[in-house]
């Protein structure tokens, strides 16, 4: 009996850094996009629906909530302007 490697049942994922995800929200803020604040969640506008699920155990292995706002994730771009 010979043994083959089976295919993974999903692909891989891309991986999601939290760094990645604070530069995608940066540059949504500077395009006005989105608004610091909005929560998170509004990000997955952006990336595509089959990737979400690893974002989410992203922000949540930072400490982040989908509730949370953009803010949360950038502060020192949000707050600069006050």
């Amino acid at each position: 009996m010979s043994t083959t490697a089976m295919p993974p049942a999903f692909p891989t994922p891309k991986h999601f850094s939290i760094d990645m995800l604070r530069d995608e929200a940066r540059q949504l803020v500077e395009l006005g996009t989105i608004d610091c604040s909005q929560p998170i969640y509004v990000l997955c506008q952006f990336i595509p629906a089959r990737e979400w699920v690893w974002v989410e155990c992203e922000l949540e292995r930072n400490g982040f909530l989908l509730r949370d706002q953009i803010a949360d994730l950038n502060p020192a771009q949000c707050w600069s302007d006050d």
